[in-house]
């Protein structure tokens, strides 16, 4: 039996985890008798939790068939990187004056801990290392939604499919990386958002790895 928070959230928690781990294939039907059984619950949190997840594109609900699991196109990966890039540069733009010595300092630790991440191919650690690096300057911002929008469009792109990786692209994100904490450090706000917008998500500039790993024509 599900504890603690509702039982919304923790439907949607189980179903992003089973997402991640793969437990979840991308273009198959859920099972949601057998997930209401396995969990003692009515379909009620189920539903809305379903909901949840097709506002966040995971799911899509098909009257009468049930709740596929979304698979990604090609077309999708270059929406999602051009709404981040958008929403990320826009939003240093306008809180570019609050980062401060310590902001830089958590975000060259952050970039550091990827490479090290790579150097060691600990693949699994690398995704949420990266938030951490993003989210240094996010949560400069007091719109919370916004927050959630970009970090749940990264989620979309790099934890379900759970994706695979590659040094040699990786590389060039902990490069970018670099650059942008030099465009900080030394007070380039313009520079700044043009890295996140034009190399960071750039999907032109990634498109050739983005369809290797997602395996895309």
């Amino acid at each position: 039996m599900i504890t603690n928070g509702t039982l919304r959230e923790k439907v949607y928690h189980y179903l992003r985890q089973e997402l991640a781990k793969g437990n979840l294939i991308p273009g198959s039907f859920i099972n949601q008798n057998e997930i209401c059984e396995k969990l003692s619950i009515s379909r009620a949190p189920m539903r809305d939790a379903l909901i949840q997840l097709e506002a966040e594109q995971f799911v899509e609900i098909l009257p009468r068939r049930g709740v596929l699991l979304r698979k990604l196109s090609i077309k999708d990966i270059k929406n999602y990187y051009e709404i981040i890039g958008a929403l990320e540069s826009a939003l240093i733009i306008n809180e570019f004056d609050k980062l401060n010595a310590d902001h830089i300092e958590k975000m060259t630790g952050y970039n550091e801990q990827l490479k090290a991440a790579l150097e060691k191919e600990k693949f699994e650690a690398y995704f949420e290392i990266d938030l951490d690096f993003h989210n240094v300057f996010l949560e400069l911002s007091d719109n919370s939604r916004l927050r959630r929008m970009i970090i749940v469009l990264m989620q979309r792109l790099y934890d379900f499919p759970r994706m695979k990786y590659d040094k040699q692209w990786e590389r060039i994100n902990y490069h970018e990386h670099g650059r942008l904490i030099y465009s900080v450090r030394v007070g380039n706000r313009e520079a700044t958002a043009s890295i996140i917008k034009n190399e960071l998500w750039s999907f032109t500039r990634h498109k050739e790895y983005l369809q290797k790993i997602y395996q895309l024509e």
